[in-house]
């Protein structure tokens, strides 16, 4: 279907890519993953086209076509949301237009032209091609009122919608994503997962979304040391089989028919237990088939992220009463929100409007004033908070020992020793952790901020969108540290599996009020009752 044959890329003295050869077929979903950096983005814009590499090529069987999930949310504004999406299978679309153009000058000279087209377009579908867009975008929540909108007029979270449908409109026989999941909420996300297990042509997406990858993916994609392999399973096979043989490989003097029977067993066990996904058949013969040299250690680096606790707190953690808050021009945000927090809860604190969530933080970190209400903290608490914006902390050029130093409530703390150690734990050891805090990149700033969180050692930890801008090394580690953090933890995060593994309670801020439930998130948002309510509680009066 699709190949990719002595592929090289190089960017100056930089090699990104060297002698890379492989292929992808009709009816699998692959998961290409790689550290900050490896050239994931790059590698899609090579096969999309957009760019060239420095040597080899890439071919696409003839005869088939291919769709790639448009980055550039602003490329349609001028365009009404219907056609933004035929636009999507640019042959159809092109012909479209030609028989518009043609039946506007009409003459008996193009007459023969139109016939020829139309047999064309018919071929291809097309007089049903805007009634099956109008369907994909109510699949995705873009109700009839929306169709003949100018893209420019739509919210952003809607234009992520449609740009989504414009990728998957016309059944590409290759479709390329992205990041696909940004900015989508967990009800789309869920449905695109859905729609991508029953999909028999060939996806390739970057993602950081575990939970997807999981659930999409029959292979995984892994570039490092400038090469790409290819294996069977989703991420978390990937993941653990790469962790086990890198345990092996540390284990000398073990022999090699022991190693060899415990990556069999391995195999065998994931292959009994893989995931619910509905392509969990053709994975598990698939693994079924691995060899045992197939599973290699990876080379990437994962950060030590350990949250320690300078006190246990009490039982009274946080009391919020009737608390408001809303925007300038005087939406609602949230109001009427009670809240009780106990000693131990970690709570996924969501709303359909990220914008709610994140005044929530800021009110109770006395960063704003809430319309009305009040919360207090347990006075033997003490919070650490990791906000969705931290432009604010980055500022001041100054190199990073200094930039952490000044939380350090010790002189022992101050010390360059223990600074660095902070530091190297998030994989800023040596020089760099002398850069400039002015330089660092979104993924670099938030591991500086966990950094400055360890070294603060809160009982009670508050994080706005924590997965933001990390790989998933990162998120990983951070997702792992969190599940044995033993104090509290309210957090907010569209990173399913973060969710689904961390929260043991689950808090939604709505504008007629608040939803809270004891249940893991999965229950949560399965539960028929409590998806009534939300409905209810998000309905703007007429």
């Amino acid at each position: 279907m699709l190949s990719v044959s002595n592929l090289s890329v190089q960017f100056g003295k930089r090699v990104l890519f060297d002698e890379v050869n492989v292929s992808f077929t009709q009816g699998n979903c692959y998961g290409v993953i790689g550290a900050n950096g490896a050239g994931k983005s790059t590698f899609l814009r090579i096969l999309s086209g957009q760019i060239d590499p420095t040597s080899g090529h890439v071919h696409l069987e003839p005869g088939k076509r291919m769709s790639i999930l448009e980055q550039n949310h602003n490329a349609y504004d001028g365009d009404t949301v219907l056609e933004s999406v035929v636009m999507g299978n640019k042959p159809l679309f092109k012909i479209k237009k030609e028989i518009d153009a043609l039946y506007a000058d009409y003459s008996d000279e193009n007459a023969d032209r139109i016939g020829e087209l139309q047999v064309q377009f018919e071929e291809m579908n097309g007089w049903n091609a805007d009634s099956d867009a109008a369907a994909l975008l109510s699949n995705l929540g873009i109700t009839e009122e929306f169709h003949h909108t100018l893209m420019g007029d739509l919210d952003s979270k809607l234009k992520v919608r449609v740009l989504l449908a414009q990728a998957l409109f016309g059944n590409p026989d290759v479709l390329i994503m992205d990041e696909p999941t940004n900015d989508l909420d967990y009800e789309t996300i869920n449905w695109l997962e859905n729609f991508l297990a029953d999909y028999e042509n060939t996806v390739i997406v970057v993602s950081h979304d575990r939970h997807f990858l999981d659930s999409v993916c029959t292979h995984i994609g892994d570039i490092d040391f400038g090469k790409m392999n290819l294996y069977s399973g989703n991420y978390t096979f990937w993941y653990e089989s790469s962790q086990l043989a890198a345990r092996q490989r540390a284990q000398q003097n073990k022999k090699s028919e022991e190693k060899a029977k415990e990556l069999q067993e391995f195999i065998q066990r994931f292959s009994a237990n893989v995931a619910k996904s509905k392509q969990a058949t053709s994975r598990k013969k698939m693994l079924s088939k691995l060899k045992i040299e197939d599973i290699k250690p990876s080379s990437r680096r994962y950060p030590a992220i350990i949250f320690e606790r300078e006190r246990e707190a009490g039982d009274q953690i946080l009391n919020v009463e009737k608390l408001s808050a809303s925007t300038e021009d005087g939406e609602i945000l949230f109001q009427d929100v009670n809240i009780n927090l106990a000693k131990g809860d970690k709570v996924a604190i969501i709303s359909r409007d990220s914008r709610a969530t994140s005044a929530f933080y800021e009110i109770i970190n006395d960063n704003r004033k809430a319309d009305s209400g009040s919360y207090q903290w347990g006075v033997t608490t003490n919070q650490s908070y990791l906000p969705a914006d931290n432009a604010s902390f980055f500022t001041e050029n100054i190199n990073l020992v200094d930039w952490l130093r000044q939380w350090a409530k010790t002189e022992e703390e101050r010390e360059e020793v223990s600074i660095r150690g902070f530091l190297g734990k998030m994989l800023f050891s040596g020089e760099e952790a002398l850069k400039k805090c002015t330089v660092l990149s979104g993924g670099e700033k938030v591991r500086c901020m966990l950094s400055r969180m360890m070294l603060m050692r809160a009982n009670v930890v508050m994080l706005d969108e924590p997965t933001n801008h990390l790989d998933l090394e990162s998120i990983t580690t951070f997702n792992n540290s969190l599940k044995n953090f033993k104090g509290t933890v309210l957090f907010t995060t569209h990173d399913h599996e973060f969710a689904e593994t961390v929260a043991n309670r689950v808090i939604e801020l709505t504008p007629k009020g608040n939803i809270d439930r004891y249940l893991s998130f999965d229950d949560y948002m399965s539960d028929k009752t409590i998806k009534e309510q939300r409905n209810k509680m998000y309905a703007v009066p007429v």
